[in-house]
């Protein structure tokens, strides 16, 4: 009797372990389902996006397109050379000022700590949630009303703010992905703390950086509300020639604002290619 409730037991342990083992593989397969349902509705609007962007846009995509300057409305024959020349001037100018103040800050941050720090990262995360149309009434204020005209100086300031709490923390992120000995052992060989942020944490983080600073520019080179209250031609941008075309009445307005869109998604397209592309060298470079 002993020798077999011993060997009921181990049937019973068995049995036990086989039904645990089925359940985790049932579990296991209907989360892998879960997730590719997941995966799939995270995918589609962008899918569809594109492909919806692509069809109409591509109707009216040509060279003439690409260099001629926009007309009227109603005349055939326009192009978006000023908006694509405009964004690209009001994009850089933001870059350069939005770049430098985001470097310094985060490396502040990467140095530091206490109140002051804990502020600033306060701060950015806050400006980071400030809706974009606000900073445009702030730019338009502060640069707009003064100057009496609208121009790109203020379009790219107002841009510079939105990108800067982005910057500033994919900046402060990237930098603590080098070792905080690394910039020790720099200090106390008595190299200055310039020359150890730019030879040890910069050129480490570079790649990152690069990654960082694109999420900010892609978030920049899209937003339409800023530029509302900076730029005084919708011609100017080509975000804003899509806001203003997009909502006329005009078929042709409505065909140059698919077009614009099309190739406001391929500029965005390519920049992350060549930025991913460059992360990737100078990454393999410092290796």
């Amino acid at each position: 009797m002993t020798v077999a409730s011993a060997l009921s037991r181990r049937d019973l342990v068995r049995a036990a372990a086989q039904r645990s083992l089925t359940r985790r593989r049932i579990t296991g397969r209907l989360a892998q389902a879960l997730c590719a349902v997941a995966a799939v509705a995270s995918v589609a609007p962008l899918v569809a996006l594109l492909y919806y962007t692509i069809s109409r846009g591509a109707q009216v995509l040509s060279w003439s397109f690409l260099v001629n300057a926009p007309t009227p409305p109603g005349i055939p024959g326009g192009g978006i050379s000023t908006a694509i020349t405009g964004s690209a001037e009001i994009v850089g100018l933001a870059l350069v000022i939005a770049i430098p103040i985001a470097l310094l800050a985060a490396l502040f941050l990467f140095e530091r700590s206490g109140r002051l720090a804990a502020a600033l990262r306060f701060s950015a995360d806050v400006l980071a949630g400030v809706p974009s149309i606000i900073i445009g009434i702030f730019a338009y204020a502060l640069l707009v009303l003064p100057l009496h005209a609208f121009s790109n100086l203020a379009a790219a300031f107002a841009l510079a703010v939105l990108m800067l709490p982005i910057m500033i923390r994919a900046d402060e992120e990237a930098m603590r992905t080098i070792a905080l000995d690394l910039w020790e052992a720099g200090i106390a060989l008595g190299a200055r703390r310039g020359r150890v942020a730019r030879s040890v944490v910069l050129r480490g983080a570079l790649p990152d950086l690069v990654t960082g600073n694109l999420l900010a520019i892609a978030r920049a080179v899209g937003e339409t509300a800023p530029l509302l209250f900076t730029l005084a031609t919708p011609v100017a941008a080509m975000t804003l020639l899509i806001y203003t075309d997009g909502t006329q009445a005009f078929p042709i307005a409505q065909e140059t604002a698919w077009g614009t869109a099309l190739v406001l998604l391929a500029f965005v397209l390519l920049l992350s290619v060549a930025a991913k592309i460059a992360a990737w060298r100078i990454s393999r470079r410092a290796r």
